[in-house]
Parts: C-alpha cells; structure tokens; sequence
C-alpha cells in the first residue's frame, strides 16, 4: 500500500493562457531522492473529482451533472450566444425583487392603517372599521406575493444552469443507450452468425449485452420520472398558491 501525504505535493505555480488555467504541481518521489513536476488544467481536477465521487459499474447512470468544459469552436460561440440571451432575464430577476418589494410596502401600509385607530375609540365606527378591513386586505395581498417570491426564488438563478446541465445529462444518457443498442443489434448478428465452436460464446456475449441494455432503460426510465415528478410538484405549487391568493381576495370582496 502506498502512503501519500499532503505536504509532499504542492502546486508551486499557476499561469493563465486565455480562459485556461495551467497548475504546476511538484510532488517528492517516495524513494526521497527526487521530484515529479508536472503541469494540469483545471478540467483536469474537475475529471479527477467526478470520477472519484462517481458510482462504478452502474450501466447507464449519470449521477449529478458535471460541469460543461468550454468548447473552442463555433459551438463556444453558441453558447456564449445562448449565455447573453440568459443574462438577459434579468427582467425575471427584478421582477421577483419588485414583488418582494411590494409585498414590503403592502405589509407597511396595513400596520399604518392599524395606527389610525387610538386607545379607547370605538372600532365599530365605519370610518375605523373600513381601515381594519383595508389594512387586512393588504397583509393578505402581501402574505400571497411573498408566498409567490419565495416560488420564483427556489426556481430562479440555478434552475436556469441546472436545466441545461441536465438537458446535457440525457443526451449523454441517451448517446450511451443508442450506442449499446448498437453493440446489442451486433451482438445478436453474431450470434445468428457464429460457428458451433464459437455459438456458445456469442450468447454468453449477447446475453450480457442485452442485461446492459435493460438496465441503461431501466435507470434512465427512473431518471426522467424524476424529473418529472419534480416538475410536477413545482407546478402543484404554483397553482396552489394562486388559488390560495384567490380564495383571500374572493373573501375579502364579499
């Protein structure tokens, strides 16, 4: 077994080239004599972190989507397209912080109306009990607009991220699946091919390939359930606090 320490590797330099980052790493050798200089990018960390943390042996799983390497081509310039066309909703975004900023001013404006009924006055008059009924009408508009800010923040910011690294994620998954459909559809050919030396073998081959490919569905069925789920219970969300807002307006209109 071999034992590694920290101190014995370090990174002693770091040089930018463009948007690449380059480390210069020197490690001792164990025998002590000597050192390894070697220089690694910062994909190539990222690599070494997602295959550690990965599950083995699982055909078909992708585990949480790793972060997308820059491309250098035509498509770098897609994405850098598609990047602006995201900062763009920024008009989401203060969309969000106007409705919280409302639901503050809403909040404000009941606890003012609140005030203008002294210690000792009858809040029976109409005039007090208009404010009473104003002032509750506005902290319930503000208890629906924050209950709709906190739905647009849980969906705002990494959703955007997460969908398309997500989206990135099965077309890996579905790349892999078509590619052992691939190696399936060989396999049986084979199989119908092979000698009587060698038919054994190739069942054995087709069997394992066939195995593969139900797990590769099974998992990938499990996965895109998920998801929808997920989906799913956003917009169970979603609607249940439209109609909840509904429901406070409808009776505060009576």
């Amino acid at each position: 077994v071999l034992s590694v320490y920290g101190h014995t590797v370090k990174v002693t330099e770091v040089s930018q080239d463009g948007d690449t980052l380059t480390f210069i790493i020197v490690s001792q050798k164990l025998s002590g004599t000597g050192e390894y200089h070697v220089d690694r990018t910062y994909d190539d960390f990222e690599w070494l972190q997602q295959h550690l943390f990965a599950q083995e042996d699982v055909p078909g799983i992708q585990g949480p989507p790793g972060r997308q390497k820059v491309r250098r081509n035509i498509f770098n310039r897609l994405s850098q397209a598609v990047g602006e066309m995201r900062k763009e909703g920024h008009k989401k975004f203060l969309d969000v912080v106007l409705t919280e900023q409302i639901a503050v001013a809403c909040g404000h404006f009941a606890a003012a109306l609140h005030l203008c009924i002294e210690n000792g006055e009858d809040p029976e008059k109409r005039a007090f009990s208009v404010c009473v009924k104003l002032s509750e009408v506005f902290d319930s508009i503000k208890k629906n607009m924050m209950s709709v800010a906190v739905n647009d923040m849980n969906t705002l910011g990494l959703g955007l991220d997460l969908d398309s690294r997500y989206q990135e994620a099965e077309k890996e998954m579905l790349f892999r699946r078509t590619c052992k459909l691939v190696e399936l559809e060989n396999a049986r050919k084979n199989a119908e091919k092979a000698k009587p030396v060698k038919k054994n073998a190739m069942e054995e081959v087709k069997k394992a390939a066939e195995g593969e490919f139900e797990q590769i569905c099974k998992v990938a069925k499990q996965e895109v359930g998920m998801v929808q789920k997920c989906l799913t219970q956003w917009c169970e969300q979603q609607l249940q606090t439209a109609k909840e807002g509904a429901d406070v307006f409808n009776q505060h209109l009576q």
